[in-house]
């Protein structure tokens, strides 16, 4: 994972050069933007658990997934569930606060669509509740933060796609 910051830099360090402007201007738009992102950030960490909870009912609770035979019966299924929601949270705030997606390719999206595929977890109700909670977090944190971590749900969700 590298920072706005850092992926600039670097490759201007390497080429031995000083940032050029449009390198610039990616920079001024990451401070500017850095107050709301943070704020975001704050929000979501005081709520996480409820929007976890406000998204799996939004998405998961009312269908067969959750009856027996579904993929999220028993309850040891369900608590698996909710992890990875959580941790889809978490990863996505961190991209966020970065305004890179890398991170989420390294930590949760390398091998995760085989590995659901192959313990049968289905990934059309993953996306849906990636997308609840996407809607979730755009209602707390406001429309122009979450469109700032919306992008990160999306990532993971066309990642799962």
């Amino acid at each position: 994972m590298q920072d706005t910051i850092t992926s600039l830099i670097n490759p201007a360090d390497q080429r031995g050069k000083y940032l050029e402007t449009e390198e610039l201007e990616k920079l001024r738009r990451y401070f500017q933007s850095g107050e709301l992102r943070v704020k975001a950030a704050s929000a979501i960490s005081n709520n996480a658990a409820n929007i976890i909870r406000e998204a799996v009912a939004n998405s998961l609770l009312y269908g067969d997934i959750t009856c027996p035979g579904g993929n999220m019966y028993p309850t040891r299924r369900y608590a698996a569930c909710i992890r990875d929601l959580t941790l889809f949270l978490r990863y996505a705030t961190y991209a966020m606060l970065a305004a890179d997606p890398s991170i989420l390719d390294e930590r949760v999206l390398d091998g995760l669509k085989e590995t659901y595929d192959s313990l049968g977890v289905p990934i059309q109700p993953t996306i849906q509740a990636i997308q609840a909670m996407k809607e979730v977090t755009t209602r707390l944190v406001g429309a122009e933060a979450g469109g700032e971590i919306g992008m990160y749900f999306d990532h993971i969700c066309n990642g799962l796609s």
